[in-house]
């Protein structure tokens, strides 16, 4: 009887069984592997977080004016309204990674799903306004709760040299669902009369976004790494035979070698996982700071501006007071778009640039872009409307400051953490630097406003400018350089 040969594992010599076996064999070929179909399908459902971020923050823009009549609201009870909803991403992003941790990716990734698709449709229902307050800030938590896992899961599955690519590509669904959401409110506000439901069917509109992600997710498989962080390396096993069925029996063999012992190349000395303490040990504090510092700088003025970005052209280019409330909010939502559509290509171009440059030089260059188109405004508005250059120092300066962020910052914000932290607490770090950049983010929702009613425009830019040139300084001051590195190489003693 003859024996069929079996093709060793990456790292795994052929012949003798080693007495201890490393799970490297299983994470090279995560590594080494060419991308194939279920690569990219595995990217496409794991960017809901981020495109019903994008949708979410436009449609809110966008019903805010409906809001106000509606419930007879004041400015600041608007403000509230975003604010709870950036004050939702706080709480789950801290919730959503450490059960992440704990629990495992695909759980935690329909859940938040579930979530978002209830409070959705309750902010469609909501029939007084602090129901309204607590179904926005249940769609925070969902999309919070989505930003770590989405971003952990896919890190861990993707091959080393793409990486960095589809991360940043995940990062620009963001931009992208800006603009489905734009078109979505276009098609509701061109059909809307003073006083009806508009606002209902653009919140009803995140529910139809989500819904897709929640039944296509539950064929998800589990994250290989995470299985191996618990010692489960029959079921890792199992799922790699999946997707790379040539391997199975040698799989098979390696799982029994390795039993139940448990992968694990952080620089701590604990398995526990989803252990927020282990973020600011020795080993891990700089990688700390550098990752939620910078986002936190970041998202004080992308998330205000981008809330805000229909209520400052409206106050940088003012129309007819004769014109309606619909189309006041029809025309500043085209204005919006126009802006926005950079975002999309300045993250497009993330997906090339921030895997050539690096990380950190892809973030220090972004900041400097967004304080210059920052800059551009502030300046714009020194001037009069009638001036020739002063549209298009407004357009020039939108124009900057998206691109400019979304190329750099907000692509390498969200990148980073994946690769800070080991698989044993990677989504609890990244959950706490997506929540940390969100209590940016809700500062900058909430005092935008303020800020412009108060102190005028001019100084609300200028703020803006401030924060940008604080993420700048904040990148140099705890920058971590692993460029090309696996996810198991940035845990070496040698960084940095």
């Amino acid at each position: 009887m003859t024996t069929a040969a079996v093709t060793p594992l990456p790292g795994t010599p052929a012949g003798r069984s080693r007495v201890h076996p490393s799970h490297a064999a299983m994470t090279q070929l995560l590594d080494t592997s060419p991308m194939h179909p279920f690569h990219y399908r595995l990217w496409a459902l794991s960017t809901g977080g981020t495109l019903l971020s994008g949708v979410s923050m436009f449609l809110l823009g966008a019903a805010l004016p409906l809001l106000a009549p509606a419930f007879d609201l004041k400015a600041y009870q608007l403000g509230l309204i975003g604010a709870l909803l950036m004050v939702g991403t706080v709480v789950g992003g801290m919730l959503g990674g450490h059960l992440a941790d704990r629990f495992g990716r695909k759980p935690i990734m329909l859940l938040d799903m579930l979530l978002l698709v209830a409070a959705a449709v309750g902010s469609a229902f909501a029939e007084h306004w602090d129901l309204l307050l607590v179904m926005q800030l249940l769609v925070g938590v969902g999309i919070g709760m989505d930003y770590p896992v989405g971003s952990s899961y896919l890190a861990e599955y993707m091959p080393q040299g793409r990486r960095g690519h589809m991360l940043a590509a995940s990062i620009s669904i963001q931009s992208a669902g800006m603009l489905v959401a734009g078109g979505f409110a276009l098609a509701l506000l061109a059909q809307a009369h003073s006083g009806d439901a508009t606002w209902r069917w653009l919140f009803a509109s995140e529910a139809l976004l989500a819904l897709p992600y929640l039944v296509i997710r539950l064929r998800l498989p589990e994250s290989v790494r995470w299985y191996i962080s618990r010692g489960r390396n029959a079921d890792a096993a199992r799922v790699l035979a999946k997707l790379f069925p040539e391997q199975a029996h040698a799989l098979q063999e390696h799982a029994q070698r390795l039993g139940s012992h448990i992968h694990n190349v952080s620089k701590l000395t604990t398995h526990q996982h989803g252990d927020l303490r282990a973020l600011f040990t020795p080993a891990y504090r700089r990688r700390t700071l550098l990752v939620t510092l910078p986002w936190f700088f970041m998202d004080i003025a992308t998330y205000g501006v981008g809330l805000f970005t229909v209520v400052l052209l409206a106050s940088l280019h003012p129309v007819a007071a004769t014109v309606s409330l619909i189309g006041h909010d029809l025309l500043a939502t085209r204005n919006s778009i126009q802006v926005d559509i950079f975002l999309l290509l300045g993250s497009l171009a993330s997906i090339w640039a921030v895997p050539r440059f690096g990380r950190i030089h892809m973030q220090l260059t972004g900041f400097v872009g967004m304080a210059l188109g920052m800059g551009l405004l502030v300046i714009s508005t020194l001037g009069h409307a009638s001036t020739p250059d002063y549209a298009l120092l407004i357009f020039l300066g939108f124009v900057l400051y998206n691109l400019f962020m979304t190329v750099g910052p907000n692509a390498t914000t969200f990148i980073l953490p994946t690769e800070m932290y080991p698989t044993q607490v990677r989504a609890t770090g990244a959950g706490f630097a997506a929540a940390s950049s969100k209590v940016g983010a809700t500062l900058g929702v909430f005092l935008l406003p303020v800020l412009k009613n108060s102190l005028g425009v001019t100084a609300t830019l200028a703020f803006i400018v401030l924060v940008s040139l604080l993420g700048l300084i904040s990148t140099w001051a705890f920058r971590v350089r692993g460029r090309g590195r696996t996810l198991e190489q940035h845990h070496r003693g040698d960084l940095p």
